[in-house]
């Protein structure tokens, strides 16, 4: 069967997915990838039956994916029928109160990044900064101290090209150092490999609603050691994340309610991205139906999703089946549970599909059902799976253990996963987000940019009549299409973007799908830059009243802004005129750098005296015009800003990254605007470089701007994702 893979697709699998040579060639091609996982996954069958017709097994599976109704996690696409074989996505590892168990979860997190795999811990259990450790009469530093060496382990991890590392931390409300670990995002070079939840519990939710305190426990002596008032410690909360998007927070009261093996023990903890909770040394592997080609003529095919879903669980029961688990301990814990979560893709494909806005009742109530189907169906195809192979190891006890489910092979079906890079592969819009874009921009060889359209839109835009060549520019320039009038009224509603659709219908779909999902769903609720801290405390109260396991939100631009905005919070405001800068002195040293921009040739020259940085002057290699006087204000306003105290660093994280319609190349790297050379300039002379980059939310591998989804960082350039 010929595939038909978009040039996004085939970028992102060239550089992630196809086997390579030792000289990096690629050496396979996507027809060939899939049918090496269709092979390797349908082997399992043998395992229970000698006379199983793998062959034809291994084309339904091969069918399901080619036609992009149904794609593995990542690290199965990579690593089935490869000599790694790793492919899980997700992993939870203990850390306990002793230097033994955290540096054991070091090793054993190296590992699992080698292997491609993400990370997640409960730091609770960690004694807290200046407490008493007994064996050398000396104090701890703290669960965050160890969470930077966690940090710095995970930077020095490369996982041959394929995928970064990516933790995730926990630390439960009641613990001694929450505040500290509130605030420890709110330097965005902290931590960079780490996204950070509080683990609320139910003491506190109750204390928080009536306005009260409530104890903090050193997890040592499992003693109260003071008490917090509610409502200060939910406003830091709240704070941190209008500030910078993090933290995030997660309920663990209710993850615990729908614990399906609580004889196992207590969950603490989630995957990189939240939607997976697990037990110590759990993992689970995912895969996603791409919702968008489940609708024909207009309605719901629910005779292809269930087809589809009962296929889509035997692949995933045979993939813990074949799974090379990089850990003993993994293997037993995953082997007693074959966890495995089914998620979907491409739900905003669906909705425009059948002609229904996002922010809509219809909306809410087609996740109802799309989901109450999905989960349905997958509970009786794991039944019968459970009858023909076995219930899974801890069925004893757990939440299956009753009459009427008498047969269950895992303890867990279903899952609402981020799907970033497998949905470029699919061509399908992420998770359950709203559209990306309706148009964007794509970088090409050479630096050329090419505008596209999303596919729905450009076959709407065709049969309506109002398609020109220009529509895809000026729309991908907008970013939105809600005020251009000449696009009909009924397809602006269709098309709303993250950034069109108010965050109380993110919750809503959120909770939605909740509802139906074992485990917990990824999402992000984006916010305007106008949003409010009030606008985000509503939200996390609004995923607490409908049911969400936890909820992430992000803040447009926040992190591009925050190093200021931290220091004016911390500081308070300051009295008029306090703020003055230092004379300019008689006398200064520096360097002048040539840097090409599409408006020409920049001269950068950066002065210093003896106190550092005291002025910057930028001038265009032609003069006039409004791209020469704007580098002048730029030049003087930042030569304000340092001789005024401001570090050089703090600067570069305002002005890097902005972009222009019309961006150079200069040695290889983008740069995108004139402000944006200015930024790399001073970054040559600070030695900032890409970490600077990196906080100002590019894409470390192709420079476009990142873009936050389902609680993680994600290039729709490249494929780039923070968290795979």
């Amino acid at each position: 069967m010929s595939l038909s893979f978009s040039s996004s697709a085939l970028v992102v699998l060239k550089k992630r997915y196809l086997k390579k040579d030792k000289n990096g060639r690629v050496i396979e091609s996507p027809e060939k990838m899939l049918q090496r996982v269709a092979d390797s996954v349908a082997r399992a069958d043998k395992d229970y039956d000698e006379t199983a017709d793998i062959q034809a097994l291994a084309a339904q599976f091969y069918d399901l994916m080619s036609k992009g109704w149904f794609i593995p996690n990542s690290p199965t696409l990579m690593n089935a029928g490869r000599r790694l074989g790793q492919l899980s996505a997700c992993f939870v590892l203990p850390v306990e109160d002793s230097i033994e168990s955290i540096f054991d979860s070091l090793k054993h997190t190296a590992m699992i990044h080698k292997s491609g795999g993400g990370t997640g811990f409960s730091f609770s259990r960690v004694r807290p900064a200046n407490d008493k450790v007994l064996s050398t009469a000396g104090v701890s530093s703290g669960p965050i101290s160890f969470m930077a060496v966690f940090d710095a382990a995970t930077e020095t991890v490369k996982q041959g090209g394929t995928r970064r590392g990516a933790n995730m931390a926990i630390l439960r409300v009641d613990h001694p150092d929450i505040e500290e670990f509130i605030a420890c995002k709110d330097d965005p070079a902290f931590l960079q490999n780490f996204n950070i939840s509080v683990g609320l519990t139910q003491e506190f939710m109750e204390a928080l609603e009536k306005g009260g305190d409530y104890e903090l426990v050193n997890p040592r002596t499992r003693n109260s050691v003071k008490t917090l008032n509610a409502p200060k410690i939910f406003d830091m909360i709240v704070n941190s994340a209008w500030q910078s998007g993090e933290p995030g927070i997660i309920f663990l009261d209710r993850i615990n309610e729908a614990n399906p093996t609580p004889a196992l023990g207590e969950i603490e903890a989630t995957n990189p991205c939240g939607e997976q909770p697990l037990l110590p040394y759990e993992s689970c592997n995912l895969g996603s139906i791409n919702l968008g080609k489940m609708a024909e003529g207009g309605k719901l095919d629910k005779d292809r999703l269930k087809a589809v879903i009962h296929t889509a669980v035997h692949f995933l029961d045979n993939v813990v089946e074949i799974n090379k688990y990089p850990l003993k301990e993994i293997k037993e814990q995953t082997l007693a549970t074959r966890k495995v979560g089914l998620g979907v893709m491409g739900f905003a494909d669906l909705l425009i599909k059948l002609g229904v806005p996002y922010d809509s009742e219809e909306a809410v109530a087609m996740a109802h059902e799309v989901m109450s189907l999905i989960s349905e169906e997958s509970k009786k195809a794991s039944a019968q799976l459970g009858e023909a192979r076995g219930n899974f190891p801890a069925y004893a006890g757990s939440m299956y253990d009753k009459p009427e489910t008498p047969h269950m092979r895992n303890a867990t079906t279903t899952t609402l996963a981020p799907t970033g890079t497998i949905s470029i592969i699919a061509n399908a819009s992420s998770g359950i987000e709203p559209i990306f874009a309706v148009a964007y921009t794509r970088r090409v060889l050479d630096g050329e940019r090419l505008h596209e359209f999303h596919p729905l839109f450009e076959e709407m835009a065709k049969e309506q009549g109002f398609f020109t060549e220009d529509l895809a520019k000026n729309i991908a320039l907008e970013g939105s299409i809600q005020e251009m009038t000449n696009i009909p009224k009924e397809v602006r509603r269709l098309f709303k973007t993250s950034h069109d659709i108010s965050p109380e219908w993110h919750v809503r779909i959120q909770a939605a799908f909740q509802k139906y999902t074992d485990n917990a769903v990824s999402k992000t609720v984006n916010f305007p830059h106008s949003a409010t801290r009030e606008d985000v405390e509503k939200v996390f109260k609004l995923a607490r009243e409908t049911g969400c396991k936890g909820v992430t939100i992000y803040r447009d631009g926040s992190r591009d802004h925050q190093v200021l905005s931290v220091a004016s919070r911390s500081e308070g405001p300051r009295p008029t005129g306090e703020l003055a800068p230092r004379a300019r002195p008689i006398r200064t040293h520096g360097v002048t750098e040539r840097i090409q921009t599409g408006c020409g040739r920049l001269y950068v020259t950066v002065n210093s005296d003896d106190q550092g940085m005291a002025e910057v002057f930028a001038q265009m290699g032609k003069t006039g015009g409004c791209a020469s006087s704007q580098t002048e204000a730029a030049g003087r306003l930042i030569s304000l800003a340092l001789r005024s105290g401001v570090k050089p660093e703090e600067i570069i994280k305002q002005i890097k990254g902005i972009r222009c319609p019309s961006p150079a190349w200069q040695n290889g790297k983008m740069v995108l605007s004139c402000p944006d050379a200015i930024g790399q300039v001073l970054s040559h002379c600070t030695g900032a470089g890409d970490e600077t980059e990196k906080a100002v939310g590019q894409c470390p591998d192709c420079g476009e701007s990142l873009a936050h989804e389902s609680g993680c960082l994600v290039c729709h350039s490249c494929g780039f994702s923070k968290c795979s």
